[in-house]
């Protein structure tokens, strides 16, 4: 065997490693076999190159049944459904005798998942077999050959060709690997701790609990409580909230802080919660509380990872990370009560300070800039917009909850203002609105405002009995007994088997009677 194929044979190997993507998966002994592979792309063919000189076609197919056979490994191994084997031979010169009707066509295994096909490489025929090789693996690997090269030549090449193999390998590894899972952990700590704390303390779907410790409330940021924007990225609603976002932060939490290092994980998670919570503030009027948005935010690290190093990426998560994207925002989209808006502005912000921070020891000044650049026009926007009259969206059911809220603490001032904003600015306020507000203004000893309320409630809902009652509780405090009477009997016409209800009637028929107006 003449340096001459050796060459060939190191050629071929760095040309497919350092040009076309390909891995190396198994080197022989005799280093004179090599099976490559490219990771990235599924449907590529294995490609295996084979330096030797076949005197008789029959040694030529008995070497082609037996790669069949190691392709057959090779395909379990990586759990293909099939393989494909581009099986390139490269000899000194071909067999002697009739050999062409080998390589006519793939040689099948018997199972059937693995097919081989064969093409040689040998003197006057390198032409022939490179536009064969190009046809098949749509790659154009002929280059000059010259009649003779020397050991150094070759032993230079096949020590070039794995040294870049090798240190592909290393950077990969660097890259995958810039810290140890630190603050992953901090996080899935704190948020533990924060839901034992508030179970202990008013209970974690309890929804003054949640508003006291820090939920998204649009109305209380509207008031200058600017702290919600970062405080419910901590807070789960029930304990399976906490341990599906506890479960994603562990799994994608580990893997973002491996590629980004953990000086700048802390920054991507609690970017993305950031930027999750203003999305869910523009978006939504509910109350909302999770790690969501910055759990999506480490989706949007990997997406950024992957638009970086997009070999790397569908060789080592690519498919798994999008797939398990998809059905998540599938999922997010046809359930009721999941904050989506929270959900994508999570996923727009990690990917966004994925390119603000950009990778250990691979920094981009002029890249990263610009994601700064957009990432404080896109905030600044947001929250300009947000804070504006037109952005300022108003919700009856977060209304009359954060009035609830302070009517439970006798912040009757402030559930006073919610309400009557709400009134105020509502073009159709309910009759929720109208009553709960008549309540507060009786507390507020606002009688004739509350007396107005209940009558525009029951105008809007005829059957609204606990208007009629709260009425005629007004209509007895004024001493307009007859119609304090006829609102009590309403009341209790409407609701019969409220004892409340007869028993007021009761009462103020024998006032009526005691005054003599009852007669």
């Amino acid at each position: 065997m003449s340096n001459r194929e050796s060459y060939m044979f190191w050629r071929l190997a760095f040309s497919l490693i350092s040009e076309h993507g390909y891995r190396i998966i198994q080197l022989f002994e005799n280093q004179r076999e090599l099976w490559l592979e490219k990771l990235e792309n599924k449907h590529a063919p294995i490609i295996r190159l084979l330096q030797g000189n076949f005197d008789w076609s029959n040694a030529l197919q008995r070497d082609i049944e037996h790669a069949t056979h190691n392709g057959e490994s090779v395909r379990k191994q990586l759990n293909r459904h099939d393989l494909q084997v581009v099986s390139i031979y490269i000899s000194e010169l071909p067999p002697v005798d009739e050999y062409e009707y080998r390589f006519s066509k793939p040689f099948l295994h018997p199972e059937g998942k693995t097919t081989v096909h064969s093409f040689l490489l040998a003197k006057e025929l390198y032409e022939q077999g490179f536009e064969s090789l190009k046809n098949k693996v749509y790659l154009d690997l002929s280059f000059p050959i010259k009649d003779e090269y020397n050991e150094t030549e070759v032993e230079s090449l096949k020590r070039e060709t794995v040294e870049f193999a090798v240190n592909r390998v290393k950077t990969e590894r660097a890259i995958l690997s810039n810290g140890k899972p630190l603050f992953t952990y901090v996080f899935m700590f704190i948020q533990l701790a924060i839901f034992l704390w508030m179970q202990l303390h008013g209970g974690s779907t309890n929804t003054s609990t949640l508003i006291k410790y820090g939920a998204k409330v649009n109305q209380l940021i509207y008031e200058g409580e600017w702290w919600r924007f970062i405080t419910p990225v901590f807070l789960h609603i029930g304990f399976l909230h906490l341990v599906m976002n506890t479960l994603a932060l562990y799994y994608l939490g580990i893997a973002v802080e491996r590629i980004y290092g953990n000086s700048r994980f802390p920054f991507i998670y609690l970017f993305a919660g950031f930027t999750g919570v203003i999305a869910s503030f523009l978006f939504s009027t509910h109350l909302s509380a999770g790690a969501s948005g910055a759990i999506f935010g480490c989706f949007g690290a990997l997406l950024y990872f992957g638009i970086m190093y997009p070999k790397l990426f569908f060789r080592t998560m690519g498919w798994n990370v999008i797939i398990v994207l998809i059905l998540n925002l599938m999922f997010g989209f046809s359930a009721s009560g999941i904050d989506n808006a929270g959900h994508l502005g999570g996923l727009a912000g990690g990917f966004l300070a994925a390119g603000i921070v950009h990778f250990p020891k691979a920094k981009k000044p002029l890249l990263q800039l610009l994601f700064l650049v957009i990432s404080a026009g896109v905030i600044w926007g947001s929250l300009t917009y947000g804070f504006s009259a037109s952005g300022q969206a108003l919700d009856e059911d977060s209304s009359i909850m954060l009035a609830q809220d302070y009517i439970k603490q006798e912040k009757f001032d402030q559930a006073y203002d919610v309400l009557n904003n709400y009134k105020k600015n509502s073009t159709e306020p309910t009759e929720r609105i109208y009553f709960l507000l008549s309540y507060v203004e009786m507390k507020k000893d606002m009688l004739s405002e509350a007396k107005e309320n209940l009558q525009k409630a029951i105008k809007l809902d005829p059957k609204f009995h606990e208007a009629y009652f709260k009425l005629a509780l007004i209509n007895l405090e004024q001493n307009d007994l007859q119609q304090a009477k006829s609102n009590a009997e309403m009341a209790a016409k409407l609701k019969p088997n409220q004892k409340e209800y007869t028993d007021l009637v009761s009462e103020i028929s024998q006032h009526l009677k005691s005054s003599g107006e009852g007669e």
